[in-house]
């Protein structure tokens, strides 16, 4: 049987053993500069990707890509099962307060930015789309890496958790507009904006119901397991499956996942919630070793130079809007003190779901408007223009918020006292 192998004929298993312990030994050595674990998975990756030794190519990167699937998955769930009810009503509407401003704090800031100095209402929108998407593996590798608890510590949790949500809907009202724009251009016909903003709302109802549905199969099947450790099995078997059900239907992988944990701590009894809080962080710390170090091989040194100025009103623009966003939400929500101030640091990290939108955008935008140009014979339009403007912007940009956000999600828990 033959096996897959990599540039130099390095098999894959050897390689992803290779990048376990050397990533691993690489982290520790950022403790000695008071920085996270994760930034030297991620420094160890860019150095393996394409930027320099070329280890983690982009086919091999494409057949890895699954592990930054099932990490992330994992993520989720963890964020779910931090979200208790009880705990959220504590915090009460404050809490959906900062979620609704740091969202729409990112999207006018960055819209605004980006139309003073594009003075493009299509690529502007498209933009501001993209800004309130989050990151929320670095949020969560810092908080279990540090071991922070404390009430910024929950709120972290259900901010980064349901903002995804949001940001799906935002996206898909802002896209819808953007197209229509386009269109007209051309004096082309378009499906009425209804069905366009209603595929968005469609997948997060489906992730919603999904979500709920594995976690009530799972708690039934898990409360009769009489061996404590398999419940980790089910934990694996549930997470796969509706990660799958993701992917074969175009649902999000966070949302659905989130629901997932989020239904068990509320509805299970607190027995089977300490089970699997016991197990998940055995196997966590691996899954983030493996995330970080492939997040950073997809860091393309070269793209930094694109930056230019749209890229730095994009880092400041959304940068502004969420901390100011935040600090307004917490201010109505009347939340803590603590809370209200440094929340708007830690929830900068953007990097796949951006990524990902962001092909969508080059995918979908594809030869819509006018065309604008034409090169080596073919012809481009202004869609053309939007889709690759912004897939190199936030490619190049991302790589600036996976560094500097789980530094400031740090400082922030510190300032907040949630850091021993």
């Amino acid at each position: 049987m033959e096996h897959e192998t990599v540039s130099f004929a390095i098999p894959i298993l050897l390689l992803l053993g290779g990048i376990i312990v050397l990533a691993f030994y690489f982290g520790r050595t950022m403790k000695f500069i008071k920085l996270p674990s994760i930034i030297g998975f991620m420094i160890f990756g860019v150095i393996l990707g394409p930027s320099f030794l070329n280890l983690l190519n982009d086919s091999t990167q494409e057949k890895l890509s699954f592990l930054t699937e099932i990490a992330l998955s994992f993520v989720a769930l963890s964020i779910g099962l931090e979200l208790n009810l009880v705990f959220l009503k504590k915090l009460g509407v404050g809490i959906l307060y900062i979620i609704l401003f740091e969202s729409f704090g990112a999207f006018i800031f960055v819209f605004g930015g980006l139309y003073f100095l594009t003075h493009n209402i299509a690529l502007s929108l498209i933009f501001a789309a993209i800004a309130p998407a989050s990151a929320p593996a670095g949020t969560v590798a810092i908080i279990q890496e540090y071991k922070a608890k404390g009430s910024l510590t929950k709120a972290l949790y259900a901010v980064v958790g349901f903002d995804d949500g949001l940001g799906i809907i935002i996206y898909g009202f802002a896209a819808a507009f953007a197209r229509i724009l386009l269109l007209k251009e051309v004096g082309e016909t378009s499906e009425s904006l209804f069905a366009m903003i209603m595929h968005p709302l469609q997948e997060v109802v489906l992730s919603i119901i999904i979500g709920g549905l594995i976690a009530f199969i799972f708690s039934f099947l898990a409360r009769k397991l009489k061996n404590a450790d398999d419940v980790l099995i089910l934990i694996f078997g549930f997470t796969f499956a509706a990660s799958g059900l993701c992917i074969a239907f175009h649902l999000s992988l966070i949302l659905t996942n989130m629901v997932f944990g989020m239904v068990i701590i509320n509805t299970q009894p607190r027995s089977l919630v300490q089970k699997i809080h016991n197990r998940l962080p055995i196997i966590m710390p691996l899954l983030f070793i493996l995330f970080f170090t492939l997040a950073g091989s997809n860091l393309h040194m070269a793209a930094l130079p694109s930056l230019g100025v749209l890229g730095i009103v994009y880092i400041l623009a959304r940068s502004g809007g969420l901390i100011i966003g935040s600090r307004i939400g917490g201010m109505l929500g009347k939340v803590e003190k603590k809370i209200k101030n440094y929340i708007g640091l830690g929830i900068l990290s953007q990097a796949g779901v951006a990524i990902g939108l962001s092909l969508i955008v080059k995918h979908e935008f594809s030869g819509l408007g006018k065309i604008v140009e034409v090169v080596n014979g073919q012809n481009i339009t202004s869609g053309d223009k939007i889709g690759t403007m912004v897939l190199t912007t936030v490619t190049a940009t991302c790589l600036f918020f996976e560094i500097i956000g789980p530094i400031l999600t740090k400082i922030a828990l510190k300032k907040a006292g949630e850091i021993e």
